[in-house]
């Protein structure tokens, strides 16, 4: 297989994306938005509440809090294509076995394993991947990646909607989890690697240095920082880092989830929400590949940075919409910021800290996202039912982006503190 690698007409690290992108398409059947499609159809048949059906995602985000440090451990112990591997496996038989959870213990049980799968390991695991087969080109391979994900936000709530109208949503829950192996099982089992080193190759399709002078390949030969969990959980780089991405995922989860509704209060009727939420979608896709381009050229704080203030000013907007071109603009801008808090923090992270412990350190910072959006959708919640609005939601939250910009910009490279210092301070 090695052999077979290295004689491959294409540097292998494209076939890594491949894989790793069917991964974060299919990790769709277990996302908000397409639970939101079944919400109606099962909460008539089933005589269940909305609130006790979206409640399932939230039990979800918060077993996956607990989850993701032992996941991150678990990828690096065990290597991506096998827990990747049996995370599709898995994701599969929960979403297919959710056509006959009529009962709410099974349905929790069965949406929570699928969120869990969603949120940590097929998150983690295929960006960690990814960063660890490029590295100059970083940005621009993580940014497909969730252009990946996106294309699978767009289609698996059209594709559920479209099954449940003729043929059910039980029939929906089905054909969606086949889906799910049919279209990730056999390239990650078979495609994904761990690294470039490990078949014998280099980041980014670089070639070794054969001259031993610089001369030749020298771009093989760029200096990568390499952190152990340990080291890095010392630094103030990794909180504020985390604290920064938690705060972004406040906002995103914060608006996402009420922005339908949002432009319904507005009165701007069913079709121009509707078509919000897909515009939001669509620049999602949009906003990966800006950001990943961004990223490979600006210092990684500076791109935070702008992430954060176009997430900021996309609220005010938000908070002044009224008509159907303001909110078809606000809805894009917030995409394209949504694309950015999915690329730019993946990057930071390896940029920051290196490949070598990149699965324990994401599993470690990891749930500062799914605590970010788990307080971000009830605070707004809160709000509204205060208030009757959500606007006044929307300015906090702008404030908070507005903040985070600060922390951003302060969050730099860490250092290490030389050996004979460290035992002077002590």
């Amino acid at each position: 297989m090695y052999q077979f690698i290295n004689r491959m007409p294409f540097f292998y690290g494209w076939a890594i994306l491949f894989a790793t992108g069917t991964g974060m398409v299919v990790r769709n059947a277990s996302a908000s938005l397409t639970l939101a499609v079944f919400i109606y159809p099962m909460s008539e048949d089933l005589d269940w509440s909305r609130t006790m059906i979206a409640g399932a995602a939230s039990l979800g985000g918060l077993m996956a809090t607990v989850a993701s440090p032992v996941v991150g451990w678990a990828l690096d112990r065990y290597g991506a294509r096998i827990i990747l591997t049996v995370s599709v496996l898995i994701l599969g038989l929960s979403t297919m076995s959710l056509a006959w959870a009529t009962v709410p213990v099974a349905f929790y049980l069965a949406y929570g394993a699928g969120r869990v799968i969603f949120s940590s390991p097929m998150n983690i695991g295929s960006s960690v991947v990814v960063s660890r087969w490029f590295v100059r080109r970083r940005g621009k391979a993580t940014g497909i990646l969730f252009l990946s994900h996106s294309v699978g936000m767009v289609t698996f709530p059209l594709l559920a909607g479209l099954i449940i109208k003729y043929r059910g949503w039980e029939d929906a829950w089905i054909v969606l989890g086949a889906l799910v192996w049919i279209l990730a099982l056999g390239p990650i089992a078979t495609l994904i690697r761990q690294s470039p080193e490990s078949v014998g190759l280099l980041p980014d399709g670089d070639v070794p240095d054969e001259t031993g002078d610089g001369t030749d390949g020298s771009a093989a030969k760029i200096e990568e920082p390499s952190w152990t969990l340990r080291e890095a959980i010392r630094t103030p780089t990794l909180w504020l880092l985390a604290l920064s991405t938690g705060s972004l995922y406040l906002l995103q989860s914060g608006t996402n989830i009420h922005q339908g509704a949002y432009f319904l209060d507005q009165g701007l009727g069913v079709g121009v929400s509707a078509a919000s939420l897909s515009l939001n979608a669509v620049f999602t896709g949009v906003g990966s590949i800006f950001w990943g381009w961004v990223v490979d050229r600006v210092p990684v704080r500076y791109t935070y940075a702008g992430v954060a203030l176009m997430m900021a000013g996309a609220l005010i907007l938000f908070s002044v919409a009224d008509s159907t071109i303001e909110a078809f603009i606000a809805a894009s801008i917030f995409g394209m910021a949504v694309g950015g808090i999915l690329v730019v923090p993946v990057v930071a992270y390896a940029n920051y800290f290196g490949r070598q412990s990149l699965s324990a350190i994401r599993g470690v910072t990891e749930p500062f996202v799914s605590l970010g959006q788990a307080i971000g959708a009830v605070f707004s919640g809160i709000i509204y039912d205060v208030t009757g609005s959500y606007k006044d939601a929307f300015i906090v939250l702008a404030i908070v982006g507005f903040a985070t910009i600060g922390l951003l910009l302060i969050t730099r490279a860490p250092r290490r503190v030389p050996v004979a210092a460290e035992v002077e301070s002590v």
